[in-house]
Parts: C-alpha cells; sequence; structure tokens
C-alpha cells in the first residue's frame, strides 16, 4: 500500500492562523471578489465527510481546495498593482458543485484524463468495458472518476494538503485496487505543486491531471481569448470527429495550433482547418518537446493576461499538455461573482499523457504494473510579465 510521505495529525499553531489571518485582512482584493466560506463545504456525500481546506503561502498566495472531488475551488494570485484576484473557475458551495453542468470545474482526473475510444481496452488479451459518457467513449475516468469520490483529506501544515483515495478493482470498469495519493503545495516560490501517486495490485491503466479551468484576468471577468499563450512542443496529436487520437503524430508548424512563441489565443481560433472544426476551437495535446535538463521538470506551457499581467508557467514530468479553451461553456453556470461562465472564458492546461494511449500502441504507455510506482508532477508557477 502506498505510504504518507508528510507527518499527519499534526495541530495548527496558534501563530500560523493569526499569520494567516493578518494575511487575508491586508490582501487588497479586486471588486467583488471574496473569500469562501468554509461552512459552505461542510457536508457528507455518500456517508463521507466534505470540508475545505486552505493553503496559503508568505506572499500572500492562497489556495482553496476541497475534498470532494480534490476540486480548486479558488486560487488567489495578484496582478500588476499587487490586487489579488480568484483565477479558478467554480462556485463558493459544495452544492452549486454537486449539481452543476460542468462536472469537471477544479477536479483532480481518473483514472483516465482524455478519452478512451469505445470505452474499452485489453490488457494481456483480455478485454475491459468502461462506463461511456462521451457518446461511445470514456471521458475523463466515466462518470463516477475522480472528480465524484470524496477523497481523504489531511492537511500536515497550513501549505499543505494530502489527499488519498483507494479505487476498488473494477470501479469504472478498470482493473486492479488503485491506491492513490495527490498532494497540493503552495509554496514560498508562487507556486501551486501537484504530486501524484498511485499503486496498483494488478495491471491498469492511470492517466492522473487537474482539470482547474484559468482565467488571469479573474473568473467570469471577460474572454480568454486576449490571452497569450505559448506551448512547448512542436507537435500534436490529431484527432477525428469524436476528438480521438488517430495515432499520428504531427507537426504544429502552418497550423492554428503552433503556438511556439506566444500567440494571442484568439488570433486563430475561427480558422477553418479540420482541427479546429472538430474541436470547435483548441481541444487538442499537444507533444512536449524532450527535456534537455536531466531530472528537472519540462517546461510546458506559459499564458499571460495583458491587462493584469498575471502570468502562469507551467512545469510538468508528463510528455503531453491538453489545452482547452472553454468552447463548451455555455452560460448556463453562475459564477462566484454573480457572472455567467460564458463561451470561452476560462481555460484549462491539464498535463498528461496522451489520449486514448491504452488503444495506441505508438504512445508513451500509460501501463502500470504490480510492484510499480506511479509519479508525476506538475507546477503551476505564478508572476507578474515584466
Amino acid at each position: 500500500m502506498l505510504h504518507l510521505t508528510y507527518l499527519t495529525l499534526i495541530s495548527f499553531s496558534l501563530g500560523f492562523f493569526m499569520m494567516a489571518c493578518s494575511q487575508n485582512h491586508s490582501l487588497k482584493l479586486a471588486d467583488g471578489v471574496t473569500f469562501p466560506l468554509a461552512e459552505n463545504f461542510e457536508t457528507e456525500i455518500n456517508d463521507q465527510s466534505v470540508r475545505l481546506y486552505t493553503l496559503q503561502n508568505n506572499h500572500g498566495l492562497r489556495a482553496d481546495i476541497t475534498n470532494y472531488g480534490g476540486r480548486i475551488v479558488s486560487l488567489f494570485v495578484p496582478d500588476k498593482d499587487h490586487v489579488f484576484g480568484d483565477i479558478v473557475t467554480g462556485y463558493h458551495s459544495i452544492e452549486e458543485f454537486v449539481q452543476s453542468e460542468e462536472a469537471y470545474f477544479g477536479a483532480l482526473i481518473g483514472r483516465y484524463g482524455n478519452r478512451i475510444a469505445l470505452a474499452r481496452f485489453e490488457i494481456d488479451s483480455e478485454e475491459y468495458q468502461l462506463n461511456a459518457n462521451n457518446g461511445p467513449n470514456s471521458l475523463h475516468g466515466g462518470p463516477g472518476g475522480f472528480h465524484n469520490v470524496v477523497w481523504d483529506a489531511e492537511q500536515p501544515d497550513g501549505q499543505t494538503l494530502v489527499l488519498t483515495y483507494l479505487s476498488p478493482h473494477l470501479e469504472e470498469g478498470f482493473p486492479g485496487n488503485l491506491q492513490t495519493e495527490v498532494t497540493y503545495v503552495l509554496n514560498d516560490d508562487n507556486e501551486l505543486v501537484i504530486r501524484y501517486r498511485a499503486e496498483t495490485d494488478r495491471a491498469t491503466h492511470v492517466n492522473l491531471t487537474s482539470h482547474a479551468f484559468f482565467n488571469l484576468a479573474g473568473e467570469g471577468s471577460s474572454s480568454i481569448n486576449n490571452h497569450y499563450l505559448k506551448i512547448n512542443a512542436d507537435h500534436f496529436t490529431p484527432v477525428d470527429e469524436q476528438l480521438i487520437p488517430t495515432g499520428e503524430i504531427q507537426p504544429v508548424e502552418n497550423t492554428p495550433l503552433d503556438f511556439r512563441e506566444y500567440q494571442q489565443i484568439g488570433e486563430r481560433i475561427e480558422s477553418n482547418h479540420p482541427q479546429m472544426v472538430y474541436g470547435s476551437g483548441y481541444d487538442h495535446n499537444f507533444v512536449l518537446n524532450p527535456n534537455s535538463n536531466t531530472g528537472a521538470l519540462n517546461f510546458a506551457a506559459s499564458v499571460y493576461d495583458p491587462g493584469s499581467r498575471r502570468k502562469m508557467d507551467v512545469l510538468t514530468s508528463e510528455p503531453g499538455i491538453q489545452f482547452y479553451g472553454g468552447n463548451f461553456l455555455t452560460g448556463n453556470e453562475t459564477g462566484k461573482r454573480g457572472e455567467p461562465y460564458l463561451h470561452r472564458t476560462s481555460f484549462c492546461l491539464e498535463t498528461q499523457h496522451f489520449p486514448d494511449t491504452p488503444n495506441q500502441p505508438g504512445f508513451p504507455s500509460t501501463l502500470l504494473l504490480p510492484g510499480e510506482e506511479y509519479a508525476t508532477t506538475t507546477v503551476y508557477r505564478f508572476s507578474v510579465k515584466e
């Protein structure tokens, strides 16, 4: 079984609470922005306790996370004037998350992030049928994936949250009892670090990620099409009409998916390129260029908002990253400031292995065997662009 790598059951000191309160009161928040209330997340789902956990670093950055689906509820980051805004799409109560049409706001995704064609795969000639929830395909682990479970939670200090979950054999059709641990750390380098670990008792496929939806101008503020994005990828994995990879790896050059240098997200979004038509915009996996710095996390992407000058860099040990431009937001969901979440008002940068890898032998493998450890790390680093 997987063991926690952090001390648990440590009580918070009075000094930490005083520091956190002092920081909260000294922060200058953008108009209409408020902190979520812990009591709005205190409930039981499937007889398990749900709570809200707050992380805060020494520079005032703050993340609020619920153990229901491991969701990042809020993430407060300063702009060029040191005004803090909440940059993740979501809600201020657990009821809104449960009832939302958008199942993945801020959530941990598993057992398998992205799509698996026809909701099936084989391991050693044995076929496993998954629960389909995206036409005939499986998406983000199926309807009862990790986004819909209550995780056990331990908060060893004010900047760390450790979530654990035992996914039983054949949950959503996946083989093996999978012991999973996800650790969030909001460090003093203004980084939100997410470390994923898992072990299994029989061969299975694993591909974990975070489905945080970002708007660096502030959640619900405006279209993200004026953000500038750079992705460290010379290639991508093209998809068919159902957004299932064809198995090819193609160059981004001379396509609307070329983000090797900063490009405004909306500049080519109405292109009639087939990939843009299939995805209704950007919803594609990029093949990250190899990391030349052995042992270090690979630079994956960078994005900034020219108005607030908030900047987010993404580093990862994963081989791919999914850029999703909020194409399927409908405006039916109302956000934390009372604003509707309209078409393309947030984006996702989901670090991952490639979609449909269990059925694509040419892609880097996602197979996890007994005795092995699944271990991957992603960092979201925040700064103000010069």
